[in-house]
């Protein structure tokens, strides 16, 4: 079958035999979204029925995956990034990864199979922009000036990827006590922390009829934006603001549950991830870019600025500080009741 031909065979070559009439338990988090003849595909050259088990922001996800670690509801987990995957490791929820599964490809993810990578930065609102006659800031500290007061919504790294992202990249740029100091003064000067992504993009975000007409989003977010408008415009509503110290590379991928009851059939799964037909159809799904190498972006990506540099810890240090740094965000950001 040429649907998925290399990485398929590879994992079947790993595999052996796939179990029939079995049930794969795939964990994810709420924005995974695989084309439904493909997945059917998937089940009918091994014999195995797909169960996808959303389990809310990626964040929430990896909290699922550890307090059920004793007995595991998934064979396999996707969604996990480098800002999370160490925090799973740590907690012992994950098994090996055959090391012919995670070859090759545009970036990497230890303990993990890599499947995509993007970039968690800030997204404005033009409209709102041109409208206020505000020029747009060109520093992070801009944000806390008067002229911008309320204007900046977040997502809380206790509960959302993006979230830890962000903060993780001021961090990485500034030092800990002066991202620190920065988070106090965006605080004071009217920041709105949301639960989620969702929330922040769809509520809050001035966009979407809330009054923050900057969000922490997505690099690829405004491509979206034109992708999903019934009227196709020529301009995306909205644009990055690639600030210094705002941009963070999250790399997601797939690893195995530790205790999974499908252990093999897991191993085909993030094989058929990282397969061509799935990687093509990563970019418009999920607005991520493809892990893989030579798989073509849909025109519409020419809205989205790729960034040139981010900032973004590495996974050890991330798994390492990363709750120490929520902590004190909690602290500072959160102290005043929000």
């Amino acid at each position: 079958m040429k649907l998925f031909p290399k990485l398929i065979v590879v994992a079947l070559s790993l595999a052996g035999l796939s179990a029939q009439a079995a049930e794969l338990r795939v964990l994810a988090h709420s924005s995974f979204s695989v084309d439904k003849p493909l997945l059917a595909a998937f089940e009918k050259q091994t014999g195995a029925k797909v169960s996808i088990i959303k389990a809310g922001d990626a964040g929430e996800m990896v909290n699922k995956l550890i307090l059920t670690k004793g007995s595991p509801i998934a064979d396999v987990v996707f969604g996990l990034d480098n800002s999370l995957i160490g925090k799973a490791e740590q907690a012992g929820a994950l098994a090996p990864l055959p090391a012919e599964l995670a070859r090759g490809g545009k970036v990497s993810l230890p303990g993990a199979a890599a499947v995509d990578y993007g970039y968690v930065t800030l997204n404005y609102d033009k409209a709102w922009f041109a409208k206020s006659k505000l020029p747009l800031p060109k520093t992070l500290n801009d944000l806390t000036q008067p002229a911008y007061k309320n204007l900046l919504v977040v997502e809380n790294p206790a509960t959302s990827s993006p979230g830890l992202a962000f903060l993780s990249a001021t961090i990485h740029a500034l030092g800990e006590d002066k991202a620190f100091a920065l988070w106090g003064k965006l605080r004071d000067n009217g920041l709105k922390v949301s639960k989620g992504w969702t929330e922040a993009y769809y509520t809050d975000f001035s966009k979407n009829g809330g009054s923050r007409p900057i969000v922490v989003s997505y690099a690829a977010s405004p491509a979206a934006e034109v992708f999903y408008s019934k009227d196709k415009p020529v301009e995306a509503p909205t644009a990055n603001l690639l600030l210094p110290g705002s941009v963070f590379r999250q790399v997601e991928g797939a690893a195995l549950v530790k205790g999974g009851k499908e252990p093999k059939l897991a191993q085909q799964f993030i094989a058929f991830l990282r397969s061509d037909a799935v990687q093509k159809d990563i970019p418009t799904r999920m607005w991520m870019y493809p892990a893989m190498d030579n798989i073509p972006l849909d025109p519409v990506y020419k809205h989205a600025e790729q960034p040139a540099a981010h900032d973004t810890p590495d996974s050890a240090t991330l798994a390492a500080k990363q709750r120490a740094w929520v902590g004190r965000w909690t602290r500072v950001v959160l102290k005043s009741g929000q």
